[in-house]
């Protein structure tokens, strides 16, 4: 990009490292992640487990919640782990 980021979100399914939905923004708001989880919830069901990393998007109550609602376990990698960000691109299923 010339000027500013853009921000991708991806749901991966681990087992498979199948790629269940993802979206590109240029803002890092909560809404377009909302979206890909709402997507990936609707084409492929409930996960057992939703690992994230501990993003503002992923740790707002609006996403939190819409993984509890769904019945689905939470998991969030270790504060500061670069390291997870690098394998995950921010959300994962499983």
């Amino acid at each position: 990009m010339r000027r500013g980021f853009l921000y991708l979100v991806a749901v991966m399914d681990w087992a498979t490292r199948k790629v269940l939905a993802w979206r590109v923004s240029n803002t890092m708001e909560v809404e377009f992640c909302l979206e890909v989880l709402e997507e990936a919830l609707a084409r492929f069901g409930r996960p057992e487990i939703f690992n994230t990393d501990q993003g503002s998007q992923f740790t707002s109550p609006r996403f939190t919640g819409l993984l509890q609602q769904a019945g689905v376990r939470i998991s969030m990698d270790g504060r500061g782990r670069w390291m997870d960000n690098g394998l995950s691109s921010g959300c994962g299923a499983a």
